[in-house]
């Protein structure tokens, strides 16, 4: 049986609904009072938990690359490091978030971009971490995150598979509780650069593993044929205003959409069924309509050698189906038969040799 994620009261697998992420990353702009009214519309659209990111500033970047400047449209300083500062808040914001996604019942972690961040949300309370693309191959890191003994949700994007064995095996070595997404790093991703297959790839490598996907990609649908293909886990970019400034509002949810991906999964989870195919009492109206059975083509004779000419093919069904024709022709009637009367095993004798 595949493996199951326990994320506070909620168990994460394939035998319960879709564990939908709101990943707010900074769409709050580093506004506390617009994080705070985007886990509100996460609750409402009814997605599964909610998600931040956390830098720990200092040392995280090398010198040059915190000076160089930073041109973007959606840049929030000068300079790299001036930028990410911007958007960061301090921890009386992230206590108050924290204490306000417990008041909603929203289950409330981040992304952990250091160890120090780790440490951070791991004081925080939070009931997971996730490890993002850029640090799945980041051994301090996920050695750290390891010993805090909560769930690790971890993306893949830009691995190959010896990479990604690699880090099943540094998880489980450490006894953690994890899970793998599928990701491509493109964001927004183009369709054909989703590579969700890689999802059924990850399910029959992996099979005692939590298996999900993060998607990048611009509208729904591919994220609800992810969960088609056995995706226990759907993180998706969530914004309260795609027009709001910053790189990723443009391809996150919007409230309304992300109560559609909600109730999408939830039916893609209950058409899935078992596996098993079967007939369902619900069919047997229809089934009798339209299916068929044999019947007598015209009033026939006990003692009658049955051809072909003999029976037709007619609906409603109920009686002998039409694929048993071949073994009824050559039989001798038992009993005679009215022209659109069901034949039955029990009117043929189908062992009388021919005369």
């Amino acid at each position: 049986m595949r493996g199951e994620l326990h994320i506070g009261d909620i168990t994460v697998g394939d035998q319960h609904p879709c564990f939908v992420i709101a990943e707010i990353g900074h769409n709050h702009q580093g506004n506390p009072d617009l994080a705070m009214a985007m886990l509100k519309a996460a609750k409402e659209s009814g997605a599964s938990a909610a998600k931040l990111q956390k830098r720990h500033l200092p040392g995280l970047f090398t010198s040059e690359f915190a000076r160089q400047p930073y041109n973007s449209d959606h840049a929030f300083g000068t300079t790299y490091l001036e930028h990410r500062t911007a958007l960061e808040m301090g921890k009386r914001e992230w206590n108050d978030l924290a204490a306000y996604a417990r008041d909603i019942g929203l289950p409330f972690f981040a992304t952990a971009f250091d160890i120090p961040s780790a440490d951070f949300l791991a004081g925080l309370g939070v009931p997971a971490l996730k490890i993002g693309s850029g640090d799945s191959l980041n051994w301090p890191l996920l050695d750290h995150a390891a010993t805090f003994g909560m769930p690790l949700i971890v993306s893949t994007g830009g691995l190959a598979w010896d990479d990604i064995d690699a880090t099943a095996q540094r998880l489980a070595e450490h006894g953690a509780q994890y899970a793998l997404l599928q990701c491509t790093s493109t964001y927004p991703c183009p369709p054909e650069e989703l590579e969700l297959s890689v999802i059924t790839a990850m399910r029959q490598r992996y099979p005692q593993t939590v298996i999900g996907y993060s998607g990048h990609e611009q509208g729904i649908l591919p994220s609800l044929a992810a969960a088609t293909l056995g995706a226990a886990i759907i993180e998706r970019h969530f914004t309260t205003d795609t027009s709001l400034r910053g790189s990723d509002q443009r391809f996150s949810l919007t409230p309304e959409t992300m109560a559609e991906l909600v109730q999408g999964t939830a039916l893609v989870r209950r058409s899935l069924g078992t596996g098993i195919k079967r007939r369902f009492p619900s069919e047997e109206p229809a089934l009798r309509k339209l299916g068929k059975q044999l019947v007598a083509a015209t009033d026939l004779p006990a003692g009658h050698v049955l051809s072909h000419a003999d029976l037709a093919v007619r609906t409603p069904a109920g009686g002998m189906s039409p694929h048993l024709l071949d073994q009824v022709v050559g039989a001798r009637l038992l009993r005679p038969l009215r022209r659109d009367e069901a034949l039955a095993f029990r009117d043929i004798d189908r062992h009388r040799p021919l005369s």
